[in-house]
């Protein structure tokens, strides 16, 4: 008995810990490492909000432009680490084998998962940090210090509905196909939930179908903060994003068993 129970005792909570945290640096690397997502992933929100915010309202009257994009962009800078690194990430680790070796070592399938989604939140943390920092200094954006931390909170708690999106796809789509199906979601829920374009100014059809997407519900989160939602309540936008979340891990899920043969 007492020979059976000392693994039991190495595998608690603080080995448990360990493995995550070393997974989410491995992770992290590996993600860092490859230009093509790295890249865009950083530099995509901060130059659209550079472009559109800074240079373009530039001497301009009003900061509401500058005020709402640092909301809707914090929003796309979360996206893109979270959907690319499980919807291409997962697919790749599934059909290349590698999710398979890791199913046989002694990792728990939690520290997988922490680890994508921590690498997205390190990712989305970046961005958040630079995009402060230009609407602060270079845009002129002015908000109270909670305000500040209330948008950082919301944004970077995007990651959990975002990664679930992700794994889904990844959970489904092969390799090949995960790619375009990622690109294909993430440009148009962007587009479509307003977090390009102020969802005020799309057609009445696409501002109908937004409401099916996670990413308007978060936009639309942030934008409550500085008072320039379209007005529904948080409830409204908090119940529709945990039942699309539920939907997502649902999918993730059949789709896992299927890969398991169950």
């Amino acid at each position: 008995m007492g020979a059976s129970a000392q693994p039991v005792l190495r595998r608690g909570v603080g080995w448990h810990v360990r493995i995550a945290l070393l997974e989410t640096r491995f992770q992290f690397l590996s993600s860092l490492r490859l230009p093509a997502f790295a890249i865009p992933t950083l530099l995509f929100p901060v130059f659209f909000y550079l472009f559109f915010a800074v240079i373009f309202q530039s001497g301009g009257p009003s900061l509401v432009a500058p005020t709402y994009m640092l909301a809707t962009y914090g929003v796309f800078g979360v996206l893109g680490p979270s959907i690319f690194g499980f919807g291409v990430g997962l697919a790749q680790e599934r059909d290349t084998g590698a999710l398979l070796l890791k199913r046989t070592t002694p990792m728990p399938a939690g520290a997988f998962l922490f680890a994508r989604v921590a690498t997205a939140a390190i990712f989305g943390a970046v961005v958040v940090a630079v995009l402060f920092l230009l609407a602060g200094f270079a845009a002129g954006v002015e908000l109270h210090r909670s305000q500040w931390f209330s948008l950082a909170g919301i944004i970077l708690a995007a990651v959990l509905p975002f990664s679930a999106i992700g794994l889904a796809i990844g959970a489904w789509a092969k390799q090949q196909a995960a790619v375009a199906v990622v690109n294909l979601v993430f440009i148009g829920m962007s587009l479509i939930s307003g977090l390009w374009v102020p969802i005020y100014m799309l057609p009445n059809v696409m501002q109908d179908i937004a409401i099916a997407f996670p990413a308007f519900h978060l936009g639309q989160l942030t934008l409550k903060v500085i008072d320039l939602d379209l007005g529904r309540s948080v409830w409204f936008h908090l119940v529709l994003l945990g039942g699309q979340t539920a939907v997502c891990l649902a999918v993730a899920a059949a789709g896992f068993r299927r890969f398991s043969g169950r």
